[in-house]
Parts: C-alpha cells; structure tokens; sequence
C-alpha cells in the first residue's frame, strides 16, 4: 500500500506535509471526485470485503469506488499514514419512508482531530448528502457547504447531521419526479456517538447491507460522484445529473434513462469505472436518494 500510488489514484499533487485544516480538505475534496461512492460488486456477483488491503487494490489498483465502510476505511488509512490523529466512528442513518432511523450501526464515519478540535470526515456518504468539507463537531452551528447547509445537533451525547435543501428544477420532470420544482427543507441524515470503533465492529453490517433482501444496497444499483460543481449519480437504469445553486438558490436536475447497452459506456465515461462482470442494474426500492 503506497500513499503516493493513492495520491495518484485521486490525482493529488499538493503538498501533505502540513497536518491543517487546508491540507485536509484538499486531500479530502480530491478522494470525493476521484472516488466514486458505488455497491456495483453486489449486482456484479461480487462480495464486498472488510479488509484494507482488498479495498486498496479495489479503489486504488482498479480505479472502483466503494461504499462507507470501504472509502472512509481507506480514508482513516491515508490520514493515519501522514499522522492524522483519526478514529472510526459509527452512525445509524435516517430512512425517510419510515421516518426512523436504522436500529442498527449502518454507516461508518471519521473524527480527526486537529489542533485540539474534532472534526468529522464524511467521504462515504454520497449522492446530494456528501460532505463536501470535513465539519467541524459543535452543535447548533450552520456549516454551508456547495450541496447545502449542514449542521450538528448534540442531544444527551447523541449526535445528529442534518443538513436544509435547496430546491431542485427538473426541466424534464416527465422522465423523473412528478413536480418541476422539488421544495428546499430540512433533511436528517444520520445519528452517532463518539464511542470510538474498530473495522471489526462492522463485519455484520457489511454483510446484512449487501445480502438481506430489505437492504437499500441490494435493491438499488447506485453509482454517485462529486463533481467540481455538483454530483452526478446512475442508480438502476436513470442516470440523474445535478449542479448545486444553478439560480436563485435552486439545483438544476437533469434526469436521462439509460437502455442496457448503454451502462456500461456511462459508468466509463462518466464515473471512470470498468468493471470486471457484468453488471446487472436494479432499481426496486421506491425510497429517493436525493
């Protein structure tokens, strides 16, 4: 494992001498535009391994993505070699349709400390609700970012990320959502703790994710990067495209549906991804990832 080789990976060509806050965004901003956020290895016949050194030679020797616990596992790798104080940190995430949050650990998150402040390291989130920039851990505070602003809340040591939406124009709202203009508002996403973690601690949760039928990750085919302006995601067969404050506060939504023939193609040219099987694209859980 070569962090130079990593560097290359998600074409980083500053310095990371400095253990800073400008150093680590940079590095940071760098991996979520590189890296793409993607469980296509489930619909690939494929397992999705716990080990760093699979996970290495996955995102850096094959130029795939990965989901939480395969990006930030990296992540904690990377920064831990140029001697960032890092901990592993786990969170249940919030499911819209059920207005809950997961009863389980389901998401793996990053505490890095930097001159004596926590910050939290997010590169395995994806779709609208990745970070963008490590957040700093204080509760109440507005943190804006290029997807939107988010911000903690601290409630008997339970920690909750939320970040308030923009609104989105679909100008071509017949292949998508049922309204041109989707409203801004306010949007949970996860709850943690600071108990610090071990890989170890999420070998069940890697394997429910991508074997129980009910999981999100077995019944959707996602595929999500950042890009320099927005993000751009393939989930199942719709390939959607978005770029963050087009006007007046709004996102514009581009929304095309991909034929079979046509997957593998986008998957290269837009997310710079090859895959070694077939994949088999799905889209059966009605839940919006946007």
């Amino acid at each position: 494992m070569d962090i130079k080789e990593y560097f290359t990976r998600i074409s980083y060509h500053g310095s990371y001498d400095k253990r800073d806050l400008a150093t680590l965004t940079d590095i940071f901003q760098h991996h979520i535009r590189a890296v793409p956020f993607e469980n296509l290895s489930i619909h690939c016949g494929e397992g999705i391994e716990l080990d760093l050194e699979a996970t290495y030679k996955k995102i850096v020797g094959k130029k795939r993505g990965g989901w939480c616990m395969e990006n930030n596992h990296l992540l904690s790798w990377v920064l831990k070699t140029l001697g960032y104080d890092v901990t592993l940190l786990g969170a249940k995430v919030f499911v819209p349709e059920f207005d809950a949050y997961a009863k389980e650990i389901d998401h793996l998150l990053l505490k890095v400390m930097l001159d004596d402040k926590p910050y939290i390291v997010d590169g395995g989130f994806g779709m609208t609700y990745q970070l963008w920039q490590p957040m700093e851990l204080i509760s109440g505070k507005d943190q804006p970012q290029a997807p939107g602003v988010f911000r903690f809340r601290e409630d008997n040591r339970i920690w909750y990320l939320e970040k308030e939406k923009r609104k989105q124009w679909t100008p071509n709202q017949s292949s998508s959502a049922p309204h041109e203009v989707e409203q801004e508002g306010c949007r949970q996403v996860y709850l943690f703790t600071l108990q610090p973690l071990d890989i170890e601690d999420f070998r069940t949760c890697n394997t429910q994710l991508q074997t129980v039928p009910n999981s999100l990750f077995v019944s959707k085919s996602i595929c999500s990067l950042q890009t320099t302006d927005g993000i751009r995601a393939l989930v199942g067969w719709k390939l959607t495209e978005i770029k963050y404050s087009y006007k007046d506060n709004m996102d514009l939504v581009e929304v095309r549906i991909l034929a079979d023939e046509e997957i593998e193609k986008t998957l290269k040219e837009k997310f710079n991804i090859t895959l070694d099987k077939k994949l088999v694209p799905i889209n059966k859980s009605r839940l919006s990832l946007f």
